[in-house]
């Protein structure tokens, strides 16, 4: 039995899709009652988890309070902490107690920091270096486990994604694709930046995989579609899955940064025009995993199903 939190959110949606479709026996949990989940109500550090946990041997922890862009907490590292610390440490400790034989911790690539250096991409290795509240209390979490873990005997995985795309991504992601099928140029032609990004279908086969692989236990693993791009080349690959062909022009990216610095926007370019790589050889080395679907597979996926609930 495989017991499922956040499984009403992006990534636990499509994990508990795949469950079913591989016909694997799983328990999804939500905050609030659902017909077929098991409901724990606030997601916190006093949580009783012995009913969800009955019979189970793998947990899979998605549920936690997610990177905002617009923060209204008056102190987000407080709230951070609350979900995505506690309420994890806790999950952990009756898991443990419970039998369970293997924890899988659904983290962040902001563990390791916002950007990278040309050539220099994050390694699992690397020394965290989280920027924000969000990225810091993921980190928290992860030690948090590992401890648990090595005091328990209970296998720990930690799997740091970056940006995750696929049917029903919202935020800027979806705002993206939308303006993708606009017809006036872009003036990303001379950026070469690049990002890495991982599908869904392939963070969820990677979650599958690390659940019964039987060197996955206490690692923690990057994990990206295999293949970096550059804003100009999501775009165009975007625009393409719709259909259509982007415009890009050749501004220099200098000057795209002192137009983001003069309107407030320095934030939004950093995301545009920086930088941020994984480095998945030794995820690919460790247990034999490569993505099932590539980037244009994954965009085209993203792409129908937005437009198919936009009719």
């Amino acid at each position: 039995m495989i017991l499922v939190t956040g499984a009403t959110g992006f990534v636990g949606q499509a994990l508990c899709a795949e469950l079913s479709r591989r016909q694997m026996n799983y328990r999804p949990v939500s905050r609030m009652l659902r017909p077929g989940f098991v409901a724990i109500g606030a997601m916190d550090g006093a949580v009783d988890w012995s009913e969800a946990l009955a019979g189970v041997e793998t947990v899979m922890h998605l549920a936690a309070r997610v990177h905002v862009m617009n923060e209204s907490a008056a102190d987000p590292l407080a709230a951070f902490r609350a979900v995505n610390v506690d309420a994890t440490a806790n999950l952990a400790r009756q898991a443990a107690s419970a039998g369970v034989r293997r924890f899988i911790f659904l983290s962040s690539i902001k563990v390791n920091g916002e950007a990278t250096a040309a050539g220099k991409p994050f390694r699992a290795s690397d020394t965290p270096n989280p920027d924000d509240a969000y990225g810091r209390s993921k980190l928290e979490a992860e030690q948090a486990l590992l401890a648990i873990g090595a005091e328990t005997g209970m296998e720990v995985v930690i799997i740091r994604p970056p940006l995750v795309y696929g049917p029903g991504v919202k935020a800027n992601f979806a705002s993206l694709m939308k303006l993708s099928a606009r017809p006036f140029p872009w003036p990303f032609g001379a950026v070469r930046n690049r990002r890495s990004l991982v599908y869904v279908g392939n963070l969820v086969d990677f979650m599958l995989l690390c659940a019964r692989h039987p060197l996955a236990g206490n690692r923690v693993f990057l994990i990206s579609d295999g293949e970096d791009l550059s804003i100009g080349q999501l775009i165009s690959k975007l625009s393409l899955a719709k259909g259509k062909k982007a415009l890009m022009l050749p501004v220099p990216p200098a000057l795209l940064e002192g137009l983001a610095a003069i309107l407030g926007r320095k934030a939004a370019a950093q995301r545009l025009l920086g930088s941020l790589q994984v480095d998945i050889s030794e995820t690919r080395e460790s247990t034999g995993w490569s993505p099932p679907y590539s980037v244009e597979e994954g965009l085209a996926a993203t792409v129908a199903a937005d437009t198919t609930s936009a009719r």
